[in-house]
């Protein structure tokens, strides 16, 4: 028998103890990690530049625009439910259209009403995992038990993506889940539990192995999650962001970012421990509007699924 990955095995260790550690210490210790990942890994962070590689295949977005671009919320607490009128209102009023990633089971009530509304109004609904309790990828046996149930919110919520909490995964049992795409993996970063990244600015197809596994595209985030810039990291700005965006936007990839509403501060007051100003996203979106308008491919991530499929994919097989 193969011995347990190391970041399983502290996965499995902070889940349980996780209930009896206060958040404030959780988040301080995290922030020293951090520290010391950024300095390690400051060769391939934020950019690896092994993920510019052309994939075999490729040829041009849509348009032939210069670059695609993807935005992509989780939705962890009611909290961050509670907040997603007001993020869908602001994109909206920009011009801008993204998915939101809700936890079907255990933290809260998903509102059909919100799901309805976003769908309604251009925006993408997928499932983020089930329960977001850490356990989904402990063993294959828990994985394919869970997966009844991710595929019976799939269905109901007609979704075509998943996303995995903390980004834990096993691209292949994820076979098993009905879906169109995947989004749980990253170019580069050093942060996640489950750090290695797949060193790509490109989406991927993952073949499947029968006529009942068809196969699905991972669509790779590659702009840093905002709880790890901003609450982690404690940065103050959106430089990284900025910086990351032109790089990509140089290599023709895959500028998608996955935000959290949960985190995002919409009343102008003193940020929460684990909050950041809303400001900083809405800059994100001024600063793209701004110096890249009309080069870019503003997509949905069963969009930009659906053309990699068609058009990459299928001529690669």
């Amino acid at each position: 028998m193969n011995p347990e990955p190391e970041f399983m095995l502290l996965n499995k260790i902070f889940y349980y103890l996780k209930p009896i550690i206060p958040r404030e210490w959780q988040i301080a210790v995290r922030r020293q990690i951090a520290a010391r990942k950024r300095r390690l890994y400051s060769n391939i962070w934020p950019i690896d530049p092994a993920a510019a590689k052309i994939l075999e295949g490729w040829f041009e977005w849509p348009e032939k625009k210069k670059f695609a671009l993807v935005l992509s919320h989780d939705v962890d607490t009611k909290r961050g439910q509670e907040k997603c009128m007001e993020l869908a209102e602001l994109e909206k009023a920009m011009g801008f259209r993204s998915s939101f990633n809700f936890v079907p089971e255990s933290r809260y009530n998903v509102s059909s009403d919100l799901r309805h509304y976003l769908v309604e109004n251009g925006f993408e609904v997928a499932v983020h995992g089930l329960n977001h309790d850490g356990k989904l990828f402990w063993s294959k046996e828990i994985f394919d038990e869970r997966a009844i149930r991710i595929n019976h919110y799939i269905k109901e919520w007609k979704s075509v993506g998943f996303h995995s909490p903390s980004m834990h995964r096993n691209l292949n049992w994820i076979h098993n889940l009905d879906i169109e795409y995947d989004q749980s993996t990253f170019d580069t970063d050093p942060f996640e539990p489950q750090p290695e990244g797949v060193s790509t600015i490109f989406p991927f197809w993952l073949p499947g192995n029968s006529i009942q596994n068809k196969g699905y595209v991972e669509l790779p985030y590659t702009l840093p999650q905002d709880h790890s810039l901003f609450v982690i990291l404690q940065e103050k700005n959106i430089k990284i962001w900025k910086d990351k965006l032109d790089w990509i936007v140089s290599k023709g990839g895959m500028a998608l970012l996955n935000t959290h509403p949960d985190y995002m501060n919409f009343k102008g007051n003193k940020d929460e421990l684990e909050e950041y100003p809303v400001a900083f996203y809405i800059e994100f979106l001024e600063y793209v509007l701004k110096k890249y308008n009309g080069q870019y491919w503003h997509a949905l991530p069963k969009e930009v699924a659906r053309f990699w499929r068609e058009n990459i994919a299928c001529k690669a097989s």
